[in-house]
């Protein structure tokens, strides 16, 4: 085993168990406090581990990303369901969920699978052009669709936390196109998702401070940042040929 392969076990690991100690942690305290909804609670805990092993095993070029991707997705965009979050369930169960189907045959198709890692691919320039036109025309799009919506009174022209949104919105719809077709470029927008929620939840947590769990967010996607880094750093070396 090499430096390379010996960084990537441990630093799986750190990223693994930190965001399930994380997880089970919140989880337990809210168990502990709430009087109904426990079966949606550890339903919602299920999910997210999912969620980090699908994370983790697409930074490793991995196609038990898309197993572990529908558990996380299902859940997700159903819990948003139950919350009455309509734009955030449409996303991620008319979006994310038929992607991790498209993603499992297309990867299959570049030999993925019994231990083989995606055979990764980068843009060129003629789709970089599309990928970064579609990017800025769907940010602005969303920023004033989300502005209009938005009922907070918020201070000066741009309204940050709306902005954030509206980049992590965009950044995971292209990312996971990317995801699902095997283009190492993914990472571009993956970090540009993890510094978006990032900076939303703590802009979130500075305006309510009594928001306990925007911290867990703050941690959260702290921990999908370093992975998203790893994966850029992966997929480089995958998709160098």
């Amino acid at each position: 085993m090499d430096k390379s392969d010996r960084f990537n076990k441990w630093f799986n690991a750190f990223v693994l168990i930190g965001m399930a100690v994380v997880t089970l942690v919140v989880t337990a305290f809210k168990l502990r406090d709430a009087d109904s909804g426990k079966a949606l609670l550890i339903i919602a805990a299920v999910g997210s581990l999912a969620g980090v092993l699908a994370n983790v095993l697409s930074a490793n070029g991995r196609i038990l990303t898309f197993l572990f991707g529908l558990i996380d997705v299902t859940i997700y965009g159903a819990m948003c369901l139950t919350g009455a979050k309509y734009g955030n369930a449409a996303l991620h169960l008319l979006y994310f969920l038929p992607m991790q189907v498209v993603g499992f045959i297309q990867w299959r198709k570049r030999g993925a699978g019994e231990g083989e890692t995606v055979r990764a691919r980068r843009l060129d320039g003629r789709k970089w052009l599309i990928f970064g036109t579609v990017f800025l025309l769907g940010l602005v799009a969303a920023y004033f669709i989300l502005s209009a919506l938005d009922k907070t009174e918020a201070a000066g022209v741009v309204k940050w936390l709306v902005l954030m949104d509206a980049l992590s919105m965009m950044c995971n719809i292209l990312g996971q196109l990317l995801l699902s077709t095997a283009y190492m470029e993914q990472w571009f927008f993956w970090i540009g998702v993890n510094i978006a929620s990032v900076a939303m939840w703590v802009l979130t947590l500075r305006q309510t401070p009594d928001s306990s769990y925007a911290l867990i967010y703050v941690v959260k996607y702290s921990f999908y940042l370093l992975n998203s880094l790893n994966g850029l750093r992966i997929w480089l070396k995958l998709s160098k040929n």
